[in-house]
């Protein structure tokens, strides 16, 4: 039972005092008993009967919730390096999936490759991610693409569960339709809605339900019938929305009580409005922006409207080849306007209610799952200012640690 002392400022989220709202305790302490916190507070403040417990030291720094990767499509075959330059020339994200790149190009390699190349793979990304601070991530599908596929990539997510890191898989059957079904795109829906939902549904190896709404993806009404079939067989929907056009899946994500809309890069005014009164998180991907060259995520006109935004990665090969989430924290604050403490809340409190996680993770306090990081840096502010490699020093999930710089 340890007592984690010498904190230089313990930082977490305040429940009910909105996404600027973080408690910040100079010179705390932290205990926990098994894989949940029992007490947090000012050092001084600490309880008698846990004076004797064993010790900890933080060295000084800084004390954050464990990062949550609210949005990654961890597993898949290959990368997409040759799409880099053709952007940079200016080829669009449509265009290159016109010529059979895109998304088209990594499913044919997350096909090729081996169950065992797969779980390897996303293992390595789980162990780099665990090192920046990360202990809860979503995976999506999406790479296979069939219901065989589909299915073999949520079993992925179900064995790296056994590991270290929290994984909250998502099926994403509706990515886009497959090269093999493009002259039967009806024949592909009732195979996602009538088949990949029920199976991946009954078998226990998704949380939620997504769809891609765009172009050259699934329109809002295509969208809407997946989703319905996910609720139907108790998945929860996301939505991939408004991310190079405006498609009206904000709007969709509204109407069907989606859990979280992401991207949003072209939400309208009305889209907004209704996530506000639905409670929809929406999901910003700075990543995404970045390497498409598009405009940021309005996140000031979300926040102002009473959107919480969370941040995550968008972990992918081709519009968002990187899991570095504290970067993506930093250029939330660069692109996106949002401040060092709405960033923060975005990777926690908010990541977690986006999934459903809200009363378990996401902020440190008495009955939550003892997930932190200590982060080398005097303040928020301080470590997202200053760009590194790595701050992280150690990483602790449901009280074990999983990482600790210099081994």
């Amino acid at each position: 039972m340890p007592v984690l002392r010498d904190i230089g400022i313990l930082v977490t989220p305040a429940p009910g005092s909105g996404q600027a709202g973080l408690r910040a305790i100079p010179d705390a302490a932290l205990a926990w008993e098994g894989e949940t916190i029992r007490w947090v507070g000012p050092a001084r403040d600490l309880p008698a009967e846990l004076a004797g417990w064993e010790s900890r030291l933080a060295g000084g720094a800084l004390v954050i919730p464990g990062l949550i990767d609210c949005h990654t499509h961890l597993a898949f075959g290959g990368w997409r390096a040759e799409e880099f330059e053709q952007r940079i020339l200016g080829a669009s994200y449509l265009e290159i999936a016109a010529r059979g790149g895109g998304i088209a190009a990594t499913v044919a390699r997350t096909r090729a490759a081996t169950t065992g190349d797969l779980r390897r793979r996303a293992e390595s990304h789980l162990t780099a991610m665990a090192e920046l601070g990360v202990t809860t991530v979503e995976a999506k599908s999406g790479y296979g693409l069939t219901p065989e596929h589909e299915l073999r990539l949520l079993e992925v997510y179900r064995d790296l569960a056994q590991g270290p890191q929290r994984i909250v898989p998502t099926l994403l059957a509706a990515h886009i339709v497959p090269e093999d079904y493009r002259e039967h795109r009806e024949m592909y829906l009732r195979l996602v809605v009538d088949e990949v939902i029920p199976r991946a549904a009954s078998r226990g190896l998704a949380r939620f339900c997504d769809v891609f709404v765009e172009e050259r993806a699934f329109t809002v009404d295509e969208g809407r019938r997946v989703l319905q079939a996910g609720l139907a067989v108790g998945l929860r929907p996301k939505i991939h929305a408004d991310q190079l056009t405006w498609s009206g899946g904000a709007e969709l994500a509204a109407e069907l009580g989606a859990i979280s809309a992401d991207h949003l890069e072209h939400v309208s005014e009305e889209g907004i409005r209704r996530m506000a009164i639905s409670g929809t998180v929406a999901v910003s991907l700075p990543f995404a922006s970045l390497y498409l060259n598009s405009q940021p995520v309005p996140a000031r006109r979300l926040l102002d409207a009473g959107v919480p935004v969370a941040v995550a990665t968008d972990f992918n090969p081709g519009s968002a080849p990187s899991y570095h989430l504290p970067l993506a924290l930093t250029l939330a604050c660069t692109m996106q306007r949002m401040t060092p403490a709405e960033a923060l809340n975005g990777a926690t409190l908010v990541a977690a209610k986006a999934l459903g996680l809200e009363h378990e993770i996401g902020s440190l306090e008495p009955g939550k799952s003892a997930d932190f990081a200590i982060i080398d840096a005097p303040s928020v502010e301080h470590w997202l200012y200053q760009l590194r490699a790595n701050a992280c020093v150690r990483t602790v999930v449901r009280g074990r640690e999983i990482w600790r710089s210099g081994g």
